[in-house]
């Protein structure tokens, strides 16, 4: 049976309502099945794709409601499974898709399908000493689909007599294979040849290097695959955001990966929350595996409970958003949009600045406008102290990709313990001489600032101080607000400044005063008051600075 083609019959004919993107990649290669095309490198065996589902409904059994009965895949498993399986390298007969990633919205049997693929590739799939791994940061997260893989065993006579429960892991004496969890601090990560790598919710990552360390674990294998199977979630420009972004671009068609498999089960549109209708394109098992009157109920309660929003948005839907205390929802600060340096060349400016000496991000911001143009377009530069990075690194705390960003030249990494305030300086400098980017006016906030004003007033800049406050930050925090609401704001979707908007949140004060504030102590903000110094000072001498601008 080809549930492939069976599935995409349904959507097409309008039986199935799903997402745009799972629309996309089933289009696409129910084509490539249909066109035979003979110089393609790939071949579709519907044979091989249904072997995993049937070893799955044959062998593994529930193990939980009707304990012990048999598992019935449901056909959007089925067409995920048989994509995953059935195409094969012509050249090798190995399979095309070594990497997949997976969302979907919470409670729709994810645990259950990892597991199941997981015992299929233990026991089934014809290697050697296979290393089959569960991974996440914590320990209790990788052992989740592990657990539910033992509960399969144990309600299987058949599996039963194959396999053994050892204290850490799933053994299959046959071939000498093992199941087991791993989680980011375990001492072991660098010396896995791993067959299978299973990442379950990929948004609580936040560390890169577990996911690059894992992958980079199945080289030697002869057809390994990575599976991310994720609802999104409320961090921003962690791997999922990452991951996400890649396997977006993908089902797009912006990028082409002919070994990445991304499905998308999501909502097109935030507004298609309130409609019951677009539910089930990010919950396909609704109705079957989910209930439909437990979602109606979180629906209903996050319409009267803006606190309880974002967490339905996320898990049941895949909005990313970020968490309910935040100023802005992900979906207002996020912004596509792209400038090159030449585009801004020979222009009048406003600066700000937030300086920070040991623990904070040093940033920086030059706000730009041009004539007869509505964008702001904003630049920015950040700044941290090599000993902080380090720190940060010894201790895997996994705060931020500080090394990722030094490396793409969005964060200058200052020698020492703190940050050389002269480096900030040369940056406005090089913005000026280099690309006559010229501020009108550099704001500021007074506490650091010392010897650093005077030696930017040295160098020509004229500067003024911002006072870190509700009755200073209010109606310019709302105007920036509604301007980046309003994709005004080209930011170079720089993932920094990005980040730090999403970390920040509200501080309400008499009747109608807001300040920005931290989440948490360990997010970041500097970006946003950055940027929110310079915008006081736009809002303040509006008239002049557009004079200047012409």
């Amino acid at each position: 049976m080809n549930w492939v083609k069976e599935y995409y019959r349904r959507i097409e004919c309008g039986d199935i309502v799903t997402s745009k993107r799972v629309r996309a990649v089933y289009s696409r290669l129910v084509a490539e099945m249909d066109a035979a095309n003979d110089d393609s490198p790939y071949y579709f065996d519907e044979e091989t794709g249904e072997r995993p589902i049937l070893f799955i409904e044959t062998f593994c059994k529930q193990s939980q409601g009707t304990i012990g009965a048999p598992l019935e895949l449901e056909l959007f498993q089925k067409a995920y499974i048989q994509l995953l399986f059935g195409w094969l390298e012509k050249e090798t007969g190995y399979r095309r898709f070594r990497e997949t990633m997976f969302l979907c919205g919470r409670k729709n049997g994810k645990s259950t399908l990892l597991s199941g693929i997981a015992l299929y590739m233990l026991i089934t799939d014809y290697e050697g000493a296979a290393e089959i791994y569960s991974v996440a940061t914590k320990k209790d997260q990788a052992k989740k689909v592990l657990t539910e893989a033992v509960n399969m065993v144990k309600q299987s006579p058949e599996l039963r007599a194959v396999v053994k429960k050892r204290r850490n892991d799933i053994y299959f004496p046959a071939t000498s294979s093992i199941f087991e969890a791993l989680a980011s601090d375990s001492n072991t990560l660098d010396g896995l040849n791993s067959h299978a790598v299973i990442i379950d919710e990929l948004h609580a990552i936040r560390d890169r290097n577990l996911y690059e360390v894992m992958k980079q674990s199945t080289s030697s294998r002869r057809q390994p695959l990575v599976v991310m199977i994720t609802t999104a979630g409320t961090v921003r420009e962690c791997i999922f955001d990452n991951m996400y972004e890649l396997a977006a671009d993908l089902a797009d068609g912006k990028k082409k990966d002919d070994t990445f498999l991304p499905i998308l089960y999501e909502l097109d549109s935030r507004d298609e929350w309130t409609n019951p209708q677009m539910w089930i394109k990010a919950n396909p098992g609704l109705g079957k595996i989910k209930q439909y009157k437990t979602l109606a109920n979180f629906v209903e309660r996050a319409k009267n409970s803006p606190a309880d929003l974002p967490g339905v948005l996320c898990k049941d839907f895949n909005i990313r958003e970020n968490e309910s205390a935040v100023w802005l929802s992900f979906e207002q600060i996020k912004n596509a949009a792209t400038f090159a340096i030449d585009d801004v060349y020979n222009t009048y400016a406003i600066g700000g600045c937030d300086l920070s000496a040991t623990t904070d991000l040093t940033a920086a911001t030059l706000l730009i406008r041009k004539p007869n143009d509505k964008t702001v377009y904003v630049l920015q530069q950040y700044f941290l102290p090599q000993a902080r990075v380090e720190h940060l690194e010894e201790k895997n705390t996994n705060e931020a990709p500080y090394r990722i960003w030094a490396e793409r030249g969005l964060l200058t990494i200052c020698e020492g313990s703190r940050v050389n305030f002269s480096d900030v300086t040369a940056w406005f400098v090089q913005m000026r001489d280099e690309h006559k980017i010229d501020a009108f006016k550099v704001g500021y906030d007074r506490a650091l600032a010392g010897y650093w004003v005077e030696e930017m007033k040295s160098n020509g800049f004229t500067m003024e101080p911002v006072a870190q406050g509700a009755f200073t930050w209010s109606q310019p925090m709302r105007e920036m607000g509604a301007a980046l609401t309003d994709k005004i704001v080209n930011y170079n979707n720089n993932p920094i400044l990005l980040w730090c908007l999403s970390n920040t949140a509200v501080k309400k004060s008499g009747l109608n005063n807001i300040q920005p504030v931290k989440i948490t102590d360990k997010r970041r903000i500097d970006g946003a008051v950055s940027l929110l110094n310079a915008w006081v000072i736009y809002v303040k001498y509006f008239d002049d600075y557009m004079y200047n601008v012409g």
